[in-house]
């Protein structure tokens, strides 16, 4: 009886072991899957983007009455993509992109050039096409946002693909989505001159002078071997032109 209940006793301490040993694997593996981030903390703009409202108008008496197309993610780290999600246009849209093809009419495009003010205070960017061409291209068009080096949006253009008008009839079904292209334009800073480099090659260049004081001849210690025998033609000729005038005034006396 007291061995039963030993080893009863063993397995008890056993038991608890184990169900402690899995509450402490349980408390380290929630701790690792844990959020780290807080409600009021502000996501890293490099890591969540920054969204960039795009709209677009097409009326027929040539007014504009902007209204929502899509998003523009842009996340202007490391990465520097620009995304594009946009809704589907509904079927009155549809109607009304075809039947404004034959008006020579404009399809216009806007995004806020600042990001982060008040909607009543935005400024916007804008650009446009002609109707017949988006409708013809089967709304394939290619949008291109450009940004100064601060990395401020300066500008907006679109265009289609092709870029032409035909009078081409098009089906319903080809201008339910958008099949867009987008662009992140920056400007290249120039190359600047290499100061640093020349510099640098210029106190290599004197140290190596230094350390051989013969390369440091002189003119005349480089070019000695041409300039003697000039030297020696010059005293010689100078030489016999004194000889030679006295012997023609001495016949002379005769």
């Amino acid at each position: 009886g007291a061995r039963c209940s030993s080893t009863a006793a063993a397995a008890m301490e056993l038991s608890r072991a184990v169900m402690a040993s899995g509450l402490l694997l349980l408390s380290v593996v929630g701790a690792g899957l844990c959020n780290t981030r807080r409600p009021g903390d502000v996501l890293d703009p490099e890591v969540a983007g920054v969204s960039v409202l795009l709209e677009h108008s097409f009326e027929f008496d040539d007014s504009v009455r902007y209204k929502r197309r899509g998003t523009l993610l842009w996340r202007p780290g490391r990465e520097n993509s620009l995304t594009l999600s946009q809704m589907q246009l509904t079927e009155d849209e549809r109607v009304k992109l075809r039947d404004m093809a034959g008006t020579d009419g404009l399809y216009r495009i806007r995004i806020p050039r600042k990001l982060g003010s008040e909607s009543s205070t935005l400024e916007y960017v804008s650009s446009f096409v002609r109707i017949c061409a988006l409708v013809e291209s089967h709304l394939s068009d290619v949008i291109t946002v450009n940004t100064d080096v601060s990395g401020n949006i300066i500008g907006v253009s679109i265009v289609t693909i092709p870029g032409s008008c035909n009078g081409a009839e098009v089906e319903d079904v080809d201008l339910e989505v958008f099949n867009t292209t987008v662009h992140l334009m920056q400007p290249v800073l120039a190359a600047a001159p290499e100061t640093a480099a020349f510099i640098e090659r210029l106190e290599h260049e004197q140290a190596q002078k230094a350390k051989n004081p013969q390369e440091q001849k002189s003119f005349i210690a480089k070019y000695w071997m041409y300039i003697v025998p000039i030297v020696i033609f010059l005293m010689m000729s100078g030489a016999q032109d004194p000889n030679g005038g006295s012997g023609g005034s001495g016949g002379g006396g005769r």
